[in-house]
């Protein structure tokens, strides 16, 4: 092992040192293609976000309250509206049900300032649609026979939420990540569907005496029957709503959800994260930057992920010096809220 582990010295001279970089942290391993849409092995999301030692993850002990929420949430079929700092596990609570419930991949609807009920729902793509019938029809002067023009369902597909509330005899997770980030309309926009479970597509609505029933693409690349241009829930979704608190919500969106807060993870969960992630070995040799993370100052702001950044940076670094460690520590887990 070499004593210099930069890649980028700063010399000013080309050099091919780029190739020398190790795998990266399984956390950003974008490498993996699954082969199927199912949770499992196989998929990249669920690793990234619970661990390549994903077996590790039963030694994870949630707090009763977090088990609580989410078995009110299955019982009553409602939303869980997740709520704390960034970094204490709001959105792999989702990414850990549906690894432990065998609910399929997690659907993910992540949430700007520009995001809309209808992004959620579905997309139809009238011009791509107008588009393709000029073309067929300027084919078919020149060749015959013409093709005929595709069907409607071509050109809808389901977004994450209307992919959640399709038909199934179990429920999908949702993940609507980092919902005060939407504009003022959003949360009331959602009451509705979030209450009956089904929303109409006009488009096929307007069609659905010649095409009663309509192929289109589901969020997660199938492909779906719609009866009657309206999808309609049979299992409600575990729908699972974040927020850092940087707004408050409406109460009609309240009432409607079951509400948890999560705390930063203790020492055990702590230990649980960096096992799953990094092995063993991670927490012998990071013990001072984990008890660094534990002991920061009553309402520091210190997100999970900034440690396992700065344990596994550092297993690149065992024979630099401790002032390079310490660097390198300083520069990784800079409390949130406050300005360098």
């Amino acid at each position: 092992m070499v004593n210099d582990w930069r890649i980028y010295r700063g010399v000013g001279q080309p050099h091919d040192g780029v190739r020398q970089l190790p795998p990266p942290p399984p956390w950003r391993d974008f490498a993996a293609a699954p082969d199927r849409p199912e949770s499992g092995p196989d998929d990249p999301s669920s690793a990234r976000r619970l661990g390549v030692r994903r077996r590790l993850v039963e030694n994870y002990a949630p707090r009763p309250a977090e088990v609580d929420a989410v078995n009110a949430a299955l019982y009553l079929r409602r939303p869980l509206l997740v709520t704390g700092n960034p970094g204490t596990g709001k959105s792999t609570l989702a990414y850990a049900v549906a690894h432990e419930l065998g609910l399929g991949r997690v659907l993910r609807w992540p949430v700007v300032s520009r995001t809309t009920l209808q992004d959620g729902l579905y997309r139809y793509d009238a011009i791509g649609r107008l588009q393709d019938v000029q073309l067929e029809r300027a084919q078919g002067a020149t060749a015959a026979p013409a093709a005929a023009p595709s069907g409607i369902g071509s050109y809808v597909r389901l977004g994450p939420l209307g992919t959640a509330l399709l038909p199934a005899e179990v429920p999908r997770v949702l993940l609507i990540d980092e919902l005060d980030k939407s504009d003022l309309d959003l949360p009331n926009d959602l009451l509705n569907t979030l209450e009956e479970g089904e929303f109409a597509i006009p488009e096929l609505e307007r069609v659905a005496d010649r095409e009663p029933v309509v192929e289109v693409l589901t969020h997660d690349g199938r492909r779906v029957p719609v009866h009657g241009g309206r999808v309609a829930c049979t299992a409600f979704p575990l729908i699972i709503l974040t927020s850092n608190g940087e707004r408050d919500f409406p109460a009609p969106l309240l009432r409607r959800c079951i509400q948890l807060e999560l705390e930063p993870p203790g020492e055990e969960q702590l230990t649980a994260m960096v096992e799953a992630h990094l092995g063993g070995e991670s927490v012998e040799q990071g013990r001072d930057l984990i008890d660094r993370f534990l002991d920061r100052e009553p309402g520091e702001v210190v997100a999970a992920d900034q440690l396992l950044n700065a344990l596994f940076l550092t297993q690149h670094t065992p024979h630099a010096e401790r002032l390079t460690r310490e660097r390198i520590a300083d520069l990784l887990m800079h409390p949130l809220d406050r300005s360098r």
